[in-house]
This record gives structure tokens, C-alpha cells and sequence, in this order.
């Protein structure tokens, strides 16, 4: 054996005794287990083929591949220690003992998350192999060959179609497969949120933009259409439930559409066509009478007419392209402040279209301020309190609290001058911040608003004096959305939350057979390894991370304007989330998910894409 390839030998033999000490500690197990053993295995052989692959193409090796991977490996191991470390060393005392495991595993998962990085990015970087891989040689080769000929010309037939027709197809098979749920969950899954837009329909409550406006009142339009055919409530409001699922259904159709133009192959249109009609959170979501539905749809729409502008600015492009910005800044107050944010980059990225774009761009932005202050001044509409945007900085000065660090007198007369300290630790829940709110609404949140200055500089000096306690309770806080092992229920709301206002669940189909079927498609999500990590909020994120290195890899930085958006949007939930696990947050990011797979395997100009 050479020196190089002993020394080579050696080396991976090191980096797989410190991935399977990784593993063992994050599966929990203890060093005598067999698997311990596998792990080793699989990583040493893995790696030996990974070390293969590279030397075969020396653009693998590339530096910038290299500086890549490891930033990219760098923050996936943090992110993940950064939760499970404390299982760690939950039954070490000594620091030395502790700071060894810690450190070993840091390098195991840092090694493990390296080397299949440079390993992907081997594949998405051979541009030659994702053109056979995304767009195929040209010719549509499958069709079915079954023994009864009547049904392969039946299912050959559909295929042509959904060649032919690849967007409309997609629509309806969307519709077609979230239908069952319509019928079971009619006339909508409705939760306290949506009573509480209900409610304001009704005129019952004044008009609020706690849960946005404009939202709001496209359910009391399409309400008002129903009631034009019937005088029956439950099936006036079923009228809103059916446009917005085919508002979703027309967002995953658009994308379809949008990656047939750039000329993607049927059959992996077909595949992420069932991605949204039969993974059940989709239907579900689809029916469910929140904001962040209709919201998600618009950020895939708002990313797809951004790609489309690449192929010429069509006037139904910019129709989409101004709609769905509407949306984007009025159906999630986060949504402004995202849109807002990625402002600057789409004026300066899109300079070379300004006729078309920047006109675009300053319609949504008028209207948005337009309907957001002085529409909404003028009919009076109650904004959200001061409280409902402090979640982040609420959590941490509670956390300061409740771990009995020293504060000044005039800090302690500080927050006593808001709320009752009597019982904020049995109020306090590092993963969910509306018991905090709810202790500040029962206070002086008049005090807190009239002395925002003070509260600031009071949030900074217990942050400088007492940063873990900050970084705690931010993690605790935010976790759900960057770590990809938590887990939480998704898609479980059904039926209408108890309300007197003449509205209930009235399901059109039922039985012991569809409730069955229901709970176990949902619950499969919990249990199916691989199909699990869908529904995960965490992996999505690490996806998108994974997307964006890749636009560096394939020298194609322009692409990163297309992720920009949701990465704005994802920031503003981090910045302000109530609750460390709620999915439909991120749904929007859950939703263009394929969004961001096609769009890092699509092949486009390497230099100025803005021309």
C-alpha cells in the first residue's frame, strides 16, 4: 500500500470511529450495541467510496466545493448539537469527561455531514448527468404495457394528457384527491383563529388585523356569494373552503407549469404532482380556514412568476407576479416585513428590467402601504397589540427571571410596573410565549408601550449580563424550525371549534372506514422512515440551505434571488414565532419545496441571469 492511499486508509478509518460514536449518541445507544459496529461499517465503506468518486472528478475536490461543504457542515452540526447535545453527557458531572464527548461528536457529525455534501454535490454539480436526470433525453419513453389492453390505452391516454395538459391535469388531481377531505371536514376545518375571522364576518366583532385583514375579508366576499344561493351558514362558508382549495391547488399547478416551460420531464412533473395531492397535510391544510394557507400558495406563485420573468415578462406573469405580492405583504403581517426585506435585492437584481419590473414592485408596495395605514385607519380596524411582535425578547427576559438572576431594583420596578411576578414561573413555557403575552395583556401593557426605550435597553443589558439564559430560551423558542428531530403533530385539527354562531361540522361523508383512513394517512407521518422526513419543518430548512450551497457549486449565485424570499420569510418568523413547533408558519416553505429542488437543478446562464 502508498503512502498516500495507507495514510488515506488511516484517516478514514479515525473519521468513522468518530461518525459511529456520533451516531450512538444521537440514537441513544450504548457503545456496546451491534450497531455501533454497522455504523462504523457503513461510514468507512461510504467514505472510501466517496474518496473514489472524488478523485475520478477533480471538481469535487474544488475549493469552492470544499469551502462550501464545510460551512454548510459547520452550521447543520451546530444546529443539531445544539439541541441534542444535553442527551449527551446527561450522566457525566465532570467537565473534562463532558467537553471530550462533546467534541468528539462535533466531529463526528461534522465529518458524517462533510463528506456527503462534497458526495451530493458531486451529482448536482455534474451538469451533465441532472440533464438526463431533469429533462431526460427528449423522449417521453414511459407508457404502460399491461396484460388487458383496454386499460393500458386507458392509462397511455391519461399519460398524453398529462403531457399535453401537465398544469391543468395537476389541478384537478389535486382537487380530485383533497375532495374526500372537503366532504368529511365539510364545510371547512374552522379552529379558534377562524371563529375568530367568523365572528368579524358576521359583524359580530369589530374588524381586527391580528389575523389579517384582507384575509378576513376575502372569507366574508366568497361567504356572501354562498349565501346568494343558499340561506344555509354551514354551506355559505363551504364556498370559501372550495376557492381556497383551488387556490392551492392552482399555486402547485402554476409551479408545474412554470418547470414544464423550463422543459422539466413529465414524468418527474407527474412525481411532484402527487407530492402535493396525496401527502395528507396538503389536503388537509387545503380545507383548514387559516391565513398561512392561501399565504403559502402565494409565496410559490410570488417565487414561480419571479422564475418565469427569466423567459420574458408575459402579461399574465405580471399579473401573477402583482397578485401574489399583494398577498405576500397582506395575509401574514410577517409577510410585509419579509416582502420589505427582499425589496432592495429585487430592484437591484431585476435593474436591467426596470421598465417592467419596478413598476411591478411599486404597485404591491403602494397597495400594500396603502391598505395596511390609511384604509385601515379610516375604518377603524384594531392592529395587533405591541405585545403579539415581542415573543422573542418576552421569552428571554422571563427565562432571566425564572432562573432567579440578580436584577437591579430600578429593572425589577422596571417589569413589576407591567406584570404581577406572583406566578410567572408557573406561568412560564420555554416552548410558548402566549402565557407571557397573556400575563402582560392582564398587566399595564400601556406602561410597557409608553416606555419602549427603557424596555429595550433593559432587553440588552440582561442579554449582555446573562447571554446563556438568552440563548436557551431562544432555542427553546425557536428549535422546531431548524432542528430537524422534533416532533410534533401535524395536520390533526378537524371539525369546527365549539361556537354558538350556527356554523358546525357537518360531514358529508363518514363511518368508521374514512375516520380510520384519515388517522392513519396522518399518523404515517410519524412513523414511515424517509416519507417522515417531509414532515419535517427542520429538514425542509436544511433543504433550502443544502439549495442555496448549491447555487455556489454550479457557480450560479443568481439562483439565490429565487430562494430569497422565503428565506426572508423564514427569518421573520424566527425573529417573532410564538411557539417553537407550529407548522404552518413554515407551511409556505413546506409547500415550494419542490420549488427549491427544480430551481437548483435548472440550468441557466452562469453569469447576469437579471438581463
Amino acid at each position: 500500500m502508498k503512502t498516500g492511499t495507507k495514510t488515506l486508509f488511516i484517516l478514514n478509518i479515525l473519521e468513522s470511529f468518530f461518525t459511529s460514536w456520533a451516531l450512538m449518541k444521537a440514537g441513544r445507544m450504548e457503545p456496546g450495541n451491534i450497531l455501533t459496529g454497522v455504523f462504523f461499517l457503513l461510514s468507512f465503506f461510504l467514505y472510501r467510496h466517496i474518496n473514489d468518486r472524488i478523485g475520478r472528478q477533480a471538481f469535487s475536490g474544488s475549493p469552492v466545493v470544499k469551502r462550501t461543504s464545510l460551512i454548510i457542515s459547520a452550521v447543520f452540526t451546530l444546529l443539531y448539537m445544539a439541541v441534542d447535545a444535553r442527551h449527551y453527557i446527561s450522566t457525566l458531572t465532570n467537565h473534562l469527561f463532558q467537553a471530550i464527548i462533546l467534541l468528539s461528536v462535533f466531529i463526528g457529525f461534522f465529518v458524517l455531514f462533510y463528506k456527503l455534501l462534497i458526495l451530493l454535490f458531486s451529482y448536482t454539480r455534474d451538469k451533465k448527468a441532472m440533464h438526463q436526470f431533469l429533462y431526460g433525453n427528449g423522449k417521453h419513453c414511459f407508457t404502460f404495457s399491461l396484460r388487458f389492453k383496454k386499460l393500458s390505452n386507458i392509462l397511455n391516454g391519461m399519460l398524453k394528457l398529462y403531457r399535453r395538459r401537465s398544469g391543468a391535469c395537476s389541478f384537478f388531481i389535486c382537487l380530485l384527491c383533497w375532495l374526500p377531505y372537503f366532504l368529511y371536514q365539510y364545510p371547512g376545518i374552522m379552529t379558534p383563529d377562524s371563529i375568530n375571522q367568523f365572528e368579524q364576518v358576521l359583524g359580530l366583532i369589530p374588524y381586527s388585523n391580528h389575523h389579517p385583514l384582507a384575509h378576513t375579508m376575502i372569507i366574508k366576499l366568497f361567504y356572501h356569494i354562498g349565501l346568494l344561493f343558499t340561506s344555509n351558514m354551514v354551506v355559505a362558508i363551504s364556498f370559501y373552503t372550495f376557492i381556497q382549495m383551488c387556490f392551492l391547488a392552482f399555486g402547485a399547478a402554476y409551479f408545474i407549469q412554470t418547470a414544464k416551460m423550463f422543459r422539466v420531464r413529465p414524468l418527474l412533473l407527474f412525481v411532484i404532482t402527487l407530492f402535493y395531492a396525496l401527502v395528507p397535510y396538503n389536503a388537509v391544510f387545503s380545507v383548514t380556514i387559516w391565513k398561512d394557507i392561501p399565504f403559502a400558495a402565494a409565496v410559490l406563485l410570488f417565487s414561480c412568476s419571479m422564475l418565469r420573468l427569466l423567459r420574458g415578462a408575459a402579461p399574465k406573469t405580471m399579473l401573477v407576479f402583482i397578485i401574489s405580492g399583494i398577498m405576500l405583504c397582506l395575509f401574514r403581517s410577517n409577510g410585509w416585513y419579509g416582502f420589505v426585506l427582499c425589496l432592495p435585492f429585487l430592484l437591484y437584481f431585476y435593474r436591467k428590467k426596470a421598465k417592467l419590473v419596478f413598476p411591478a414592485l411599486a404597485g404591491i408596495f403602494l397597495t400594500a402601504v396603502i391598505i395596511k395605514y390609511p384604509i385601515m385607519n379610516a375604518c377603524h380596524v384594531i392592529q395587533p397589540d405591541l405585545i403579539e411582535s415581542l415573543s422573542v425578547p418576552t421569552q428571554q427576559i422571563a427565562a432571566v427571571i425564572c432562573n432567579d438572576r440578580k436584577l437591579t431594583g430600578e429593572q425589577l420596578s422596571l417589569i413589576e410596573n407591567v406584570v404581577d411576578l406572583t406566578y410567572i414561573k408557573d406561568l412560564y413555557n420555554p416552548t410558548y410565549a402566549d402565557n407571557m403575552k397573556e400575563l402582560v395583556r392582564a398587566g399595564n401593557q400601556e406602561y410597557l408601550a409608553a416606555h419602549k426605550s427603557e424596555f429595550l435597553k433593559l432587553w440588552i443589558k440582561l442579554g449582555l449580563r446573562y447571554p446563556l439564559d438568552y440563548l436557551e430560551a431562544y432555542k427553546n423558542q425557536t428549535y422546531g424550525y431548524w432542528y430537524p428531530d422534533s416532533f410534533y403533530l401535524v395536520a390533526e385539527a378537524e371539525g369546527v371549534s365549539a361556537t354558538s354562531l350556527g356554523v358546525s361540522h357537518t360531514p358529508l361523508i363518514g363511518g368508521p372506514l374514512v375516520v380510520k383512513a384519515k388517522e392513519i394517512s396522518i399518523k404515517l407521518g410519524s412513523m414511515v422512515p424517509g416519507y417522515s422526513l417531509l414532515w419535517s419543518m427542520g429538514v425542509v430548512f436544511w433543504i433550502l440551505i443544502f439549495c442555496a450551497g448549491n447555487a455556489f457549486i454550479r457557480k450560479e449565485k443568481a439562483k439565490l434571488i429565487y430562494y430569497l424570499p422565503s428565506f426572508a420569510l423564514y427569518l421573520t418568523v424566527l425573529i417573532a414565532t410564538p411557539v417553537a413547533t407550529e407548522f404552518r408558519y413554515v407551511y409556505f416553505m413546506v409547500f415550494s419545496l419542490p420549488f427549491y429542488l427544480v430551481t437548483a437543478l435548472l440550468e441557466m446562464p452562469p453569469a447576469d441571469i437579471s438581463k
